[in-house]
C-alpha cells in the first residue's frame, strides 16, 4: 500500500517535477505514469475522430519539429555541447522537446551523460543487457529515474528558463496540445473543406505523434544497442543502424556516435544520411547555430 504522502507527491509531480522527493523509492511509479498509459489508451481515439489529409500533415510536422529539437538540442547540443547557439534559441527548442513529453532538457542530457558514463554496464538504466522493456522503457517508468540529477548538468542548470522548463514539463506538451485542438477547431468553422475537427488533430497532431516520436527516440537505447552494424570498437554494445537512422534525423548511426560523440555529426561519411546535421547547417547559415564540432579525420578513419 502506497503511503497517502507519497500518493500526494506522486500526483503533484504531474504538475511540479520537484514535488517528489523519490531518490529514496524504487520500482514502477505507477501513480506518477498514470499519464503516460493513458497517452497510450488515447491512441485508439483515431478511430472516433477518423482520417484527413490535414490530420497527416499535422502528424509529421509535429513528428518531424519535435523530433529535430530531441536529437539536435537534447542530445546534440544540451547534452554534448556540440555546437553554440543564441540563449533564445536554446529555450525555445527546450520548450519544443520538452512538448514531446519526454521530460525537461535537463532531466534528458542529465541521464544521457551518465549513459555515457555508464555504457552498457550495471550503471547504465537503459541497458539492452537487463533486458529490452527495462532498456526501452520500463527505466523511464521507475522511481529512482524521475529526479533530476543536476550534479551532472551544472553547465545548463544555471539557466533559469531551464530550470523552470524542466521543473514544469508539463506545461509544453500541454501548450501543443491546446493549440492543436484550437486549430483544428478554427480549420473545422473557416476551412470545412480540409475536413479537419479540433479532437482529429489533437488525435493525429499530438497523441499518435507523441507516441510515435517517444517509442522512435528509445529505440535508440533499446534496439541500436541489439541490431545493426559495430564499424569501431567502443567497449559496449552500440551499433549503426541505417533504418533507426532514418527514423530519428541520424541519431541511428549510433556506434559512430559513441566512438566519437564530440561532433555535431553522427552520419560520418557521406552516404550517412544525417538530417539532424543537415538542419543544423541550415541554422548555421542562417546565424542561429555556430561553432558547429566537426568529425575529425583521424576519428572516422576506419579500423584496419
Amino acid at each position: 500500500m502506497i503511503p497517502k504522502s507519497d500518493r500526494t507527491a506522486s500526483i503533484l509531480a504531474w504538475f511540479d517535477s520537484e514535488a517528489e522527493k523519490s531518490s529514496h523509492r524504487q520500482g514502477t511509479a505507477w501513480l506518477r505514469v498514470l499519464p503516460f498509459i493513458a497517452l497510450h489508451i488515447a491512441c485508439l481515439a483515431v478511430f472516433w475522430v477518423g482520417y484527413s489529409n490535414t490530420a497527416l500533415i499535422a502528424l509529421v510536422v509535429t513528428y518531424a519539429v519535435r523530433m529535430f529539437a530531441i536529437t539536435g538540442f537534447y542530445h546534440r547540443y544540451f547534452s554534448h555541447k556540440t555546437f553554440k547557439t543564441h540563449p533564445w534559441v536554446e529555450t525555445v527548442f527546450a520548450f519544443i522537446g520538452a512538448s514531446s513529453s519526454q521530460r525537461g532538457a535537463l532531466w534528458w542530457a542529465a541521464h544521457h551523460r551518465k549513459h555515457h558514463r555508464h555504457s552498457d554496464t550495471e550503471e547504465d538504466l537503459h541497458s539492452p543487457r537487463h533486458g529490452f522493456w527495462q532498456s526501452h522503457m520500463a527505466w523511464f517508468l521507475r522511481h529512482e529515474a524521475f529526479a533530476t540529477d543536476y550534479s551532472v548538468i551544472q553547465d545548463f542548470a544555471k539557466r533559469p528558463a531551464l530550470r523552470w522548463l524542466n521543473r514544469f514539463d508539463i506545461v509544453a506538451p500541454f501548450t501543443l496540445a491546446v493549440l492543436l485542438f484550437g486549430l483544428g477547431t478554427l480549420l473545422e468553422r473557416f476551412a470545412p473543406g480540409l475536413g479537419t475537427t479540433g479532437p482529429q488533430l489533437l488525435v493525429w497532431g499530438f497523441v499518435l505523434s507523441t507516441v510515435l516520436l517517444f517509442h522512435v527516440t528509445v529505440s535508440i537505447n533499446s534496439i541500436a544497442h541489439v541490431w545493426g552494424r559495430r564499424r569501431y570498437d567502443t567497449g559496449d554494445d552500440s551499433r549503426n543502424n541505417a533504418l533507426l537512422a532514418l527514423l530519428t534525423f541520424g541519431e541511428g548511426w549510433h556506434n559512430n556516435h559513441h566512438h566519437y560523440p564530440n561532433s555535431a555529426r553522427q552520419g560520418f561519411f557521406w552516404w550517412e544520411i544525417d538530417l539532424t546535421y543537415l538542419a543544423l547547417r541550415t541554422m548555421q547559415a542562417l546565424g542561429l547555430a555556430w561553432d558547429l564540432k566537426p568529425v575529425p579525420a583521424h576519428v572516422k578513419r576506419l579500423p584496419t
